[in-house]
Parts: C-alpha cells; sequence; structure tokens
C-alpha cells in the first residue's frame, strides 16, 4: 500500500443536470470524483420555474467530497475552488443563511420582461439580450410573488460563489458569473447602479467582485473537521463552467473553443468588447484579467443526445454506438430537435424525425442516433457562421471540449461543416473539473500541468457533408412551420 501522502485540489462542479466532487493531483490527475444528479422542485407559484434546497445541495457536497477524499486515498488538499452552471443563483439572508436557489433554467422572471424598455441599452451595456434566463430578473421574479421571503433577503450570489462561501466564509462574486446578472457593465467589469435600477434592485444586494484564481482565505475550521481536511487548505475563487472548461485547453486569443456539454456554448476568445448589431451573440467576462468571451449558443443539444441515448442505447456504451454509426448510411433519416440558432427570431418547440414511409429495413437506431449527432453539428456549424461573421475567425482549427465531443463522429461533422481541424486536449471529458484544477495550481503557485493535444480531426467529404446540410435545413424549416 502507497503511504506517501500527494498534494491534491478538491473541485466542486454544479453543472445543470449533476453536482460532482473531484480531487486531482497537483499534475493535473483525476483521482477521484463522485457525482449525483440536482434534485429540483417545480416551483407552483410560477408557470415555468425550477429550484433547489441549498442546505439539501450543501449536504450533497459534503457527501460526495467525503466519498471523493476515501477514493483518492492518502492526499492532502491544498486548494479547493467550485465553478457552476451560468445564470443559477442562490439568495441569502442577513445572517448569510441561503433561502432559495433559483437554477439557470428556472424562468419565474418571464412576466416582467418588460420591465426592460430599451433593450439597446441593456445589451450594450450586459453584452446580451435580456431575457427571464439571467439573474436580474429571477430576482424580481421572487419579489414580486413571494413578499414574505424576499423581505428576508439580504445577498445574491452565483451558486460557485455560494459553494466557496460555504467552504471560506467569504462572501463574493466571480467577475465570469456576474456577466450574467444583468446588473453588471461587462466592458467597465463592475456593478452598475444603472442596471439595478431598470429592475429597482438595491445595490446592497451586490457582493464584492472577486477575481477567479485570487484566495477568498483559508477553509471554515469547522468544515475542514467534517471533512477531515487539513486546516490550512485555500479556498480559491473559481468561475461560470463553461469559461473553466475552456481554460482547460489553454486556447489562445482569436481562438474557438466549442463547450459540447448539456448544452453548447461555441466560443471565442477576444481581448476586446464585442457586441453585435444584430444582438445574436454574448460577451462576458473570461476568468482573466483582460479576456472576454464572445459566444453563440446552441442551446440544448447534449442533454438531447444523452436522453436518447437512454431509449436507444439503454445498456451500451459509447464506442457501440461508434462502431453502429461507422455503418450507419448518411440518409437514412434527419433530425431536428430544438436546438438554438442566433439567426432565428424564435426557437423551435415542435421537433422531431423525417425518414421514408413506408419505414425501411434499412433503418437502424444507428440512423436515429446518426441523425441526432448530425442535428447538433449543423446547430454548431449556424452559430459558429454567426460568431464568424460578428468576429471573423481565421484560424484553420476549432478546439472542443466537453462530455459531448467524445463521439469522434460529431467531430468528425462539425470539421466536415466548418472546414476546420477540430482538436481536443487530454483534458476535455473532464473540461471544467480540470480548468478548476488549473485555477488552483496557478493561485497557490505549483507548476500544474500543461494540456496535451490528444486528437485532431480534418475535414473530409465536405460537398457530400454540405448536401446533407441543406437537407437539415429544410427539416428545420418544416419543424419551423409547426412550432
Amino acid at each position: 500500500m502507497n503511504n506517501i501522502t500527494q498534494q491534491a485540489y478538491l473541485i466542486v462542479d454544479i453543472g445543470t443536470g449533476n453536482v460532482r466532487a473531484a480531487v486531482v493531483s497537483v499534475g493535473g490527475e483525476l483521482m477521484a470524483l463522485h457525482r449525483e444528479n440536482v434534485r429540483y422542485v417545480k416551483d407552483n407559484d410560477y408557470p415555468d420555474s425550477i429550484a433547489f434546497d441549498p442546505i439539501q445541495l450543501w449536504e450533497q457536497i459534503e457527501q460526495l467530497v467525503k466519498n471523493a477524499l476515501a477514493d483518492a486515498g492518502n492526499v492532502y488538499i491544498a486548494a479547493i475552488t467550485a465553478t457552476s452552471q451560468r445564470e443559477g443563483i442562490v439568495v441569502l439572508d442577513h445572517l448569510g443563511k441561503p433561502l432559495v436557489g433559483m437554477s439557470n433554467h428556472d424562468n419565474r422572471g418571464r412576466e416582467w420582461e418588460s420591465l426592460v424598455a430599451d433593450k439597446d441599452r441593456m445589451y450594450t451595456l450586459t453584452g446580451r439580450y435580456p431575457t427571464a434566463l439571467f439573474s436580474a430578473l429571477k430576482l424580481v421574479g421572487l419579489r414580486e410573488r413571494k413578499t414574505d421571503l424576499w423581505k428576508q433577503v439580504a445577498k445574491f450570489t452565483s451558486i460557485s460563489d455560494w459553494v466557496q462561501f460555504q467552504f471560506s466564509g467569504v462572501l463574493g462574486y466571480e467577475h465570469s458569473q456576474a456577466s450574467e446578472t444583468l446588473l453588471y457593465d461587462v466592458k467597465a467589469k463592475d456593478w452598475s447602479a444603472e442596471l439595478c435600477g431598470v429592475f429597482d434592485l438595491p445595490v446592497s444586494l451586490l457582493p464584492s467582485l472577486k477575481s477567479s484564481g485570487s484566495v477568498l482565505g483559508n477553509i471554515r475550521s469547522d468544515v475542514a473537521q467534517e471533512l477531515d481536511i487539513a486546516p490550512d487548505a485555500v479556498v480559491v475563487v473559481g468561475g461560470a463552467d463553461t469559461q473553466l472548461a475552456v481554460h482547460s485547453t489553454k486556447p489562445n486569443r482569436d481562438d474557438v473553443v466549442i463547450v459540447s456539454g448539456t448544452t453548447t456554448p461555441i466560443i471565442k476568445i477576444v481581448d476586446v468588447y464585442i457586441t453585435d448589431e444584430q444582438q445574436r451573440t454574448w460577451t462576458g467576462r473570461h476568468i482573466d484579467t483582460d479576456g472576454f468571451m464572445l459566444e453563440a449558443n446552441a442551446g440544448v443539444t447534449g442533454l438531447n443526445y444523452q436522453r436518447l441515448k437512454e431509449i436507444f442505447y439503454p445498456n451500451e456504451d459509447y464506442e457501440v454506438i461508434e462502431r453502429e454509426l461507422d455503418e450507419t448510411s448518411y440518409s437514412q433519416c434527419v433530425a431536428s430537435l430544438g436546438s438554438l440558432v442566433a439567426d432565428e427570431d424564435t426557437p423551435l418547440t415542435k421537433g422531431g424525425f423525417i425518414f421514408n414511409a413506408p419505414v425501411s429495413h434499412q433503418l437502424t437506431r444507428g440512423g436515429f442516433v446518426f441523425a441526432i449527432l448530425w442535428d447538433i453539428a449543423c446547430s454548431i456549424y449556424e452559430n459558429y457562421k454567426v460568431l464568424d461573421k460578428v468576429s471573423p475567425h481565421d484560424c484553420d482549427y476549432i478546439w472542443a471540449c466537453g462530455g459531448g465531443v467524445q463521439s469522434r463522429k460529431l467531430r468528425q461533422f462539425i470539421a466536415n461543416l466548418t472546414n476546420k481541424n477540430v482538436r481536443i486536449c487530454n483534458t476535455y471529458r473532464q473540461s471544467s473539473v480540470l480548468g478548476g484544477a488549473f485555477i488552483c495550481a496557478e493561485a497557490t503557485g505549483q507548476q500544474g500541468t500543461t494540456p496535451e493535444l490528444q486528437d485532431e480531426v480534418t475535414p473530409q467529404d465536405r460537398e457530400r457533408f454540405l448536401e446533407l446540410y441543406a437537407e437539415w435545413k429544410r427539416a428545420r424549416h418544416t419543424f419551423s412551420q409547426i412550432s
């Protein structure tokens, strides 16, 4: 048995679907990871609202951390950080007690979107078209329909910043997360009293802004004792999960990174604040000092794939799917499953598969999954084209990370459509977790590790795939007519 104590980092990652606790060595090795689904409840006071109990979430995190530390063996945790879904928030009372958590897919503020009279001004300041997705309108919904609860609210923060508060006792709001609130001037890199005034929200709700990679302080003594972590472990400011996933590839300025998770942001790293005259893109702060992320988002993609995998391949792993896809005809069927396209004014609310009738004996489950991946790839391509129009992308490659691009077939589809090489690093599978480990290494002055190129897919047979893309466009138009 190895009794040598190994220095490591603890990363907590709260995504849309699950919460994870991971232990990563200083050298970048994923030593242990445990996960559970986030437990959401529907709030019946609103037509479209999803909440969670922060206290219950913290209990999950504590247990997952204990499990991960037990699996990792004899480790010394030098630093702790957190990352989470963007747009999700936790509201706190005057004593720092959490009152309610609202997820990124909580839309309780939709009825009050009309509060934003000057949407052009809002887009200019925040880098995004204002909708109920963003945190300010969640707060407005809470204020307007839960008066007694609202009287107790003193502060709010992102989910990852709240987790760091639980570990350290220091409350803050990291800049990439603050970009998602509609209360933050992205270019000025500061909270905005003007934006708070639009929603009639007091500036006192806003915690101090914190920079990713800065140290909040040591772990609270009671938490250290509960989790059996050394009391001198430092708590490091993390950031939004998309930004940390991008950081795991260590891209250069002007690189494009596709983050293939529950949703699929297509990101360009830029060093100036860029907005789109047609307001199709988002611009937010990256986790470095001066950088921005220009984004178009294909919406729910990976979640579609995961749900349909459970139907067509409930007991098989992804290698089986990839083998069957290699045997699948390109034109068995085509799908459109509600992904977002930045150039479209309204999202699809109906979707499905189109195939020839009567049903051919050649139509297999692989044909359906091929259509799912092709729908994702085409949606990515549509959004990439918008991004390229707003800020031209001249590199001959695109980075990709996230669990979705474990499908080499999907990477090949993206390469064929964009006519760019698609690269993945050895960090791509657990990109947000490993991005968090890089943050910890930088904050503690450790050398850490550098991501390495693992695979690069080059475009093939592009003209044939552009024909299939045109077929996909026709299918999408068909579904748009019945939405």
